[in-house]
């Protein structure tokens, strides 16, 4: 494992809930709704983590099917207790090697993943072979660059100023390519057309300090691997410089931007 990618921990469902899974909720709603996707579809979902997007589409989508994979099987067992719509399935799988025949899917998704595999360009002509000639592909990304997540940004910023060597840790440095212009080239690069794309926010509201630091600890993702990594007193010392930053009491609002996309591959 790179040294960008070593506090990449995606294993505890519900310590990933907790930090990551509940704004990804509310941006796995406004995704389906923008995409518009058709009805009585049979659909392939890559990286289904603890199940926000899984559940969106089976609430807003009409699916006929939902194969969801991960790689962490306790993601997977996660998301296989909390979702108990029999249109569901899960299963362990990587995204370079999709259990799907060629073919045989309408809507390839995946949500807040992309980046994180490698080799993107085979994870698309993967996505490309298992799709029907007249599918949909679709996902969407945190804008990391554009400071996409504001409390994760803001922690990485606090880092830094302790530590100059957690500069290359930031996803804002790791995925240089979560841009619109970026994203369309990817897209472009791999053969797809008619490609849309498009920013949604939310809100992520703490109810106090305690609240927004408490997620940073459970090591569920490169953040909170990076904070649980430190000796306490390093840790105590980001706590303060992010409560002096974002105030100690009353509750800490910040924006977070994703951007979404939707190709075909025919065009």
């Amino acid at each position: 494992m790179s040294g960008s990618a070593a506090f990449d921990a995606w294993s505890a469902g519900n310590s990933y809930e907790h930090y990551m899974g509940r704004w990804s909720r509310l941006v796995a709603e406004k995704f389906v709704a923008w995409l518009s996707p058709p009805e009585q579809a049979a659909w392939l979902e890559i990286g289904c983590g603890t199940g926000a997007l899984t559940a969106a589409i089976l609430a807003g989508a009409a699916p006929r099917s939902i194969l969801s994979i991960d790689p962490s099987a306790d993601f997977v067992a996660h998301a296989r207790a909390a979702i108990g719509d029999g249109r569901a399935s899960f299963e362990v799988a990587d995204a370079l090697k999709l259990p799907a025949q060629p073919a045989s899917i309408d809507v390839v998704t995946s949500g807040l993943v992309l980046n994180f595999i490698p080799d993107r360009p085979a994870a698309l002509a993967e996505m490309q072979r298992v799709l029907k000639p007249d599918g949909l592909l679709s996902f969407y990304v945190w804008d990391y660059p554009g400071g996409g997540i504001g409390f994760i940004h803001a922690f990485w910023k606090a880092a830094v100023e302790i530590d100059p060597d957690a500069a290359k840790l930031g996803e804002g440095v790791r995925f240089p390519f979560c841009t619109r212009e970026g994203l369309l080239a990817l897209c472009r690069e791999a053969g797809w057309r008619e490609v849309a794309i498009a920013p949604v926010e939310i809100e992520t509201r703490f109810e106090d300090f305690e609240a927004f630091w408490q997620p940073f600890t459970l090591g569920a993702g490169p953040a909170p691997g990076y904070c649980m990594s430190l000796t306490e007193d390093h840790r105590a010392r980001l706590k303060a410089r992010l409560a002096e930053r974002l105030g100690a009491t009353g509750p800490i609002s910040l924006a977070a931007r994703a951007w979404m996309v939707k190709a075909s591959r025919r065009g």
